[in-house]
């Protein structure tokens, strides 16, 4: 065949594969391609920000900033799962055609978050004034006041940005994940260009790092919210007169198990920069730190991929389309295949391009965590297929058992090995590991049971 030939054909596909099959599909498809070139900046952003945040303070600082950070974002639980029923409830409606209802969830959605968080700053910056920072970080007491005023500003802009990046969550309910990217890489855009001022205006603080990070993304999803309101989704617009309490109740009777689920994620995944910097040192959050974000981006990529199929297999299922959700299932497993054997290769090279990336001399981070952290993500990915399908129908009774024992069973096995076996930081993510059980292996068996064995047992369905 000529290379004419091949190129043509290699066209007919592409032309194919965008413009051919369910539209539910081919609207995941042309949202995936623009969320890969978005997210792709935001993966360099992302990677550009490591070395020049800890060249702008020190290894030490940066693993202060991360681990507080981190811990503010316990906080996020306090949504009571609104957003995620939101997310479910506006894709329902949108779905039945319901514009009315669906305007309904968001006023409502927007208005008791709005008050939530706003409560809560306001806690938070009473309570803060109370806790001693340098003792909970293992710092110097010279710190404290410094520490006090950074979790303050990262208290602040943290409850303004969950209270507008509802606008994200209708984006991707909407199955428009590429608009919710395009919001995010902007937010890192301008905090990438603010932090390479600061190097080359002043000298390395804490607190101009977190007004750098913080200020940016909130003002991008402050103007993304009027932006779309006032466009896109200007028949959905929040307004008090479509607020209903009744309907916050619904939006509830689903989000409070997602609440149960958020909290759970919090306490297993936010604690492991905290259980770092208490049990052994800040510094030591600088490598895992590095070694995490390095193979965070496979996860990245993969979100990016599967990010639509949670509201696909909402509109599917409510549509009575179970075909289409077991071959969106194949398809994803096919697609995780490469994404493990890259992670191998990501591996391999780790060490170059950690020098190459933060530098030799700034930090050494262990093979032993860089392996860790390619098992975890790579069975995070292999779990979010299935997961992402039993939060689509909201089949979440054994989710929401599995996560009363999952941070327990994480926090336990973690205090041991390092305390009993003394195994260090890779003590913690081992831990991860050993306690994801939900969603390698039981989220697996209950999609099975639902689609495949079409098992009549109820447990498998609530």
């Amino acid at each position: 065949m000529s290379l004419n030939n091949q190129l043509g054909s290699l066209w007919q596909w592409l032309l194919n594969f965008f413009t051919k099959g369910h539209p539910r599909s081919l609207e995941a498809k042309k949202n995936i391609m623009v969320s890969l070139f978005i997210k792709g900046a935001s993966i360099a952003i992302g990677l550009i920000l490591v070395p020049l945040t800890i060249h702008y303070v020190n290894p030490s600082q940066y693993g202060i900033w991360v681990t507080l950070s981190s811990m503010v974002a316990w906080i996020s639980f306090f949504d009571i799962g609104f957003t995620h029923g939101l997310r479910n409830r506006f894709a329902e409606a949108k779905a039945n055609g319901n514009k009315e209802l669906a305007r309904i969830y968001i006023s409502t959605t927007y208005y008791y978050i709005g008050i939530i968080f706003i409560a809560l700053w306001i806690l938070l910056l009473i309570v803060t004034q109370f806790i001693s920072w340098h003792t909970l970080l293992n710092v110097p007491a010279g710190m404290e006041k410094e520490l006090s005023v950074l979790a303050m500003l990262i208290f602040s802009y943290f409850c303004l940005q969950f209270i507008f990046r509802i606008i994200n969550t209708i984006l991707i309910a909407d199955q428009k994940s590429a608009k919710a990217s395009l919001i995010d890489m902007l937010g890192q855009l301008f905090s990438l260009l603010i932090i390479f001022i600061l190097t080359k205006t002043t000298q390395g603080s804490l607190l101009y790092l977190a007004l750098a990070i913080g200020i940016a993304p909130t003002l991008i999803l402050i103007v993304s919210n009027f932006f779309f309101f006032n466009t896109a989704y200007k028949e959905y617009k929040p307004s008090l007169s479509y607020v209903k309490k009744r309907y916050a109740k619904d939006i509830m009777s689903l989000g409070m198990r997602f609440f149960v689920l958020q909290i759970a994620a919090i306490i297993q995944f936010e604690s492991i920069l905290f259980l770092i910097a208490h049990y052994f040192k800040p510094e030591q959050v600088t490598p895992y730190s590095i070694a995490y974000k390095y193979f965070f981006t496979l996860q990245m990529i993969f979100t990016i991929l599967l990010s639509p199929l949670w509201s696909g297999v909402t509109d599917a299922y409510n549509s009575g389309d179970m075909d289409w959700i077991k071959n969106a299932i194949k398809k994803y497993l096919i697609i995780l295949a490469p994404f493990i054997l890259l992670g191998a290769i990501m591996l391999a090279v780790s060490g170059v391009v950690y020098d190459i990336w933060v530098g030799k001399e700034v930090v050494y981070v262990k093979f032993s965590l860089s392996l860790l952290c390619y098992i975890y993500f790579s069975v995070t990915m292999f779990a979010s297929i299935f997961v992402s399908v039993i939060n689509g129908i909201g089949a979440l009774r054994i989710q929401f058992f599995s996560s009363l024992v999952t941070p327990v069973l994480f926090l336990s096995l973690s205090i041991i090995l390092i305390k009993q076996f003394h195994f260090g930081v890779e003590s913690i993510l081992l831990s991860s590991i050993v306690s994801n059980v939900f969603g390698y292996i039981i989220a697996p068996v209950q999609v099975y049971n639902i689609f495949y064995k079409k098992s009549e047992a109820r447990i498998w369905y609530r």
